[in-house]
């Protein structure tokens, strides 16, 4: 019987895949895991992240205080709420799709949208707007 797959090299496939946006196919080198094991343990890690209440978004006004004071003690950089950042993953467009999912770079995609503490912990993660859109529309 073959050795199972750790949540180290879960954990590890998953950020490459979200930070790349590379296929399966591609990632079966970097990770030595199957296209086919991929596709499964990309959602279901995703769906155990958010489950897990990993994400956590500030829900009162003294945590957005508590954000902003850690930008402002780490990193020297008052009234900062979080830093924002946008990822186009690239994707085959669903049939019929025309120019939906295309983007400004030459391919199709979606826009991940990511919102981050000062200590690098995501706050807030979206995930599947169409590419045509730039980080500015996926925020609106």
């Amino acid at each position: 019987m073959r050795l199972s797959i750790t949540p180290e090299q879960r954990l590890i496939a998953i950020l490459r895949y979200l930070a790349t946006g590379r296929s399966l196919q591609d990632l079966k080198f970097t990770t030595g895991i199957s296209p086919q094991a991929l596709g499964v343990i990309i959602p279901e890690t995703c769906l155990a992240i958010i489950r897990k209440d990993y994400i956590r978004f500030p829900s009162n006004p003294e945590q957005w205080q508590d954000v902003t004071a850690q930008f402002h003690h780490q990193w020297d950089f008052p009234n900062c709420g979080g830093a924002i950042n946008g990822k186009h993953i690239w994707i085959v467009p669903p049939p019929n799709s025309s120019s939906y999912y295309f983007n400004y770079k030459g391919f199709c995609s979606i826009v991940m949208l990511t919102v981050v503490s000062a200590n690098y912990e995501f706050l807030y993660l979206d995930i599947g707007k169409n590419g045509r859109n730039s980080d500015g529309g996926v925020i609106m």
